[in-house]
């Protein structure tokens, strides 16, 4: 789905013009080259333009992959270096004297160029490894509910691509992605250095991913972990933004933390996505018992700001912090990063006067109106009972529409139906059907024991496991891969018996034997009958004598034949019924 919201800037394209004076660029072997001088050794980075946004579900990793296997010759080197994949870049930084880093740059390349792909399983294996010790942070569910299963959304997922990439597709990903015209290089140093051999194949500048779009209506609000409150909006890209994301860092910290004492860490930041547009991310964290008030007092921030409370002095006080960063020694060789990151992006570029002359531009009426925009495309994780309260939407827990097919009753609740159909699969709960389209399928990952588990480009997902469902055999199962594309299998090994699910029968409770005392020599039948057992029994015998006496005393005159009937027969009769019942259970229970 196409992003309704994120429309065009018309933005600048990045032009270095801007830098002239302050930072020199021109090409090495066709890539464009930034370099500014910076006392002491050497740092250089070169910028890919591909990320983890680029791939699919069923491929990603593929990005990360390219990137260990470039490093692998390279990683027994004291030198400092390392790699890192984000979402729109892939970097390759180093620091050192002028002839580590010339060594170093090359041999990236030189393995970009030819992959050692006899590593290729074994950087597989790293990976996982890598993802399995990884932990979760409290913002990690965001990326996936805002984007889907696709595009900015896969940095929710696992990387299931290293599960089932080949040597030849993560070597038509280096020669298409990783080229001279798809990166970047900077530098600190007065000059390029000499000897350096970045020969890569030609190609083209890969435009950043369309934004996707999962919120059908927003603000939205989903639920997280407990002790965590996080806000997630898409702003364009701008001054004032970067400004409000510090401002309301400080406000939440100074209602959350200084004030209320609910929170320990409460703070916001601005990351750039891609050429327009920026995340605002903003975080607290809670106890159990503050989670309530630390929704509300966030919630509460969010809303004066909103509303346009934003005091002149919190826009002076952020301005003025924002504003020192210019004063570093060395500006020029700081600032070679962003300015490298904006041209392989296509953001437009500022020189420091035109960026000092934007922030100092920025009014209240600015943040205002950045506010507006942050809240009504929000976000927000809470972890009590939800935010409709404040005006948010539960973001959807079910699809539209359900397919039609064969109808495959869980053998483990009666408000649950699986169905698989000729266009797709639908879970049918009890608050609503959850869909997966084959046309729409992002991954499929597949089990030998017969389990398949779809997830949609939306983000929904349909566990099909045959032994929770009634009637899911062989024939079911294929004719489910026959209509799923194969480009988006994925096949995981198999798993352990116990791993594979069951449907949970409630367990008839088991008689614990009382130990037998030493004295104890009553017979064992008898001990372990109920006391109520036995009290019931003495009341029958009693009931009975009263009948007996009923019947004698039925000649009296004074008294008619049915007063003593009634006064004996009802009340043994009852007294017979709870009697047999204690009997039965007697005997159910040993």
């Amino acid at each position: 789905m196409t992003t309704t919201h994120e429309a065009s800037t018309g933005r600048r394209t990045a032009d270095l013009s801007a830098l002239d004076g302050l930072i020199s660029h021109t090409t090495v072997q066709g890539i464009p080259a930034l370099h500014a001088p910076h006392p002491g050794d050497i740092t250089a980075g070169l910028f890919f333009r591909v990320g983890r946004a680029d791939e699919t579900l069923a491929t990603s990793g593929v990005t990360h992959l390219v990137e260990h296997l470039a490093l692998h010759r390279l990683s027994l080197s004291d030198v400092h270096h390392n790699g890192a994949t984000a979402n729109t870049y892939t970097l390759f930084h180093v620091t050192g004297d002028e002839s580590e880093v010339v060594a170093y740059l090359n041999g990236v390349c030189a393995a970009l160029r030819d992959l050692p792909l006899d590593r290729l399983e074994t950087e597989k294996e790293i990976l996982r490894t890598e993802a399995a010790s990884r932990a979760h942070g409290p913002n990690h569910q965001m990326a996936l509910w805002r984007y889907g299963a696709q595009g900015f959304g896969l940095a929710g997922y696992d990387e299931l691509g290293t599960r089932r990439l080949t040597a030849d597709q993560v070597r038509h990903w280096a020669e298409t992605r990783f080229t001279r015209d798809n990166a970047v290089l900077w530098i600190t140093s007065d000059r390029l250095p000499d000897g350096l051999d970045l020969t890569l194949p030609t190609g083209s500048r890969n435009p950043t991913p369309t934004a996707t779009d999962a919120l059908p209506v927003t603000p939205a609000y989903i639920r997280g972990g407990d002790g965590h409150v996080v806000f997630d909006a898409v702003l364009r890209r701008s001054s004032a933004a970067s400004v409000f994301a510090d401002v309301l860092g400080r406000a939440l910290f100074q209602d959350l933390r200084q004030e209320g004492g609910y929170s320990y860490t409460a703070d916001a930041d601005y990351t750039p996505r891609d050429a327009d547009f920026a995340t605002l991310r903003a975080y607290a964290d809670a106890l159990p018992e503050k989670q309530d008030a630390v929704v509300g007092g966030f919630v509460d921030t969010l809303a004066r700001l909103r509303a346009g409370r934003i005091e002149q002095a919190e826009l002076d006080s952020v301005r003025g912090k924002l504003l020192k960063r210019y004063d570093t020694p060395d500006l020029s060789a700081a600032l070679l990063p962003s300015y490298a990151l904006n041209l392989l992006l296509g953001h437009e570029i500022l020189s420091p006067e035109q960026h000092k002359a934007e922030l100092r531009a920025v009014t209240v009426a600015d943040l205002h109106e950045v506010a507006r925009e942050a809240w009504d495309g929000g976000l927000l994780q809470v972890p009590t009972r939800g935010a409709d309260w404040a005006g948010f939407t539960p973001a959807p827990n079910y699809s539209p529409s359900a397919v039609t097919g064969t109808r495959h009753p869980s053998l483990e609740s009666d408000d649950v139906t699986l169905v698989i159909g000729a266009d797709g699969v639908s879970l049918l709960l009890p608050g609503g059907p959850v869909t997966v389209r084959y046309d729409a399928c992002a991954a499929m990952t597949t089990r030998p024991d017969g389990a398949r588990d779809l997830t949609g480009l939306d983000g929904f997902r349909v566990a099909v496991e045959p032994t929770m469902f009634r009637d899911v055999g062989a024939e079911r199962i294929a004719a489910l891969d026959a209509a799923v594309p194969a480009a988006v299998v994925v096949p995981l090994p198999a798993r352990a018996p116990e791993r594979i699910p069951h449907p949970r029968v409630p367990e008839a409770p088991v008689p614990q034997a009382r130990p037998a005392d030493a004295g104890d020599t009553a017979p064992s039948g008898l001990r372990s009958l109920p006391v109520w057992f036995l009290l019931l029994v003495a009341l029958e015998v009693v009931f009975a004598l009263g009948f007996l006496f009923a019947v004698v005393q039925a000649t009296d005159p004074a008294h008619p034949v049915w007063h003593w009937l009634a006064r004996a027969v009802v009340p043994a009769a009852l007294a017979s019924y709870f009697t047999f019942r204690a009997y039965q259970y007697a005997r159910e229970h040993g």
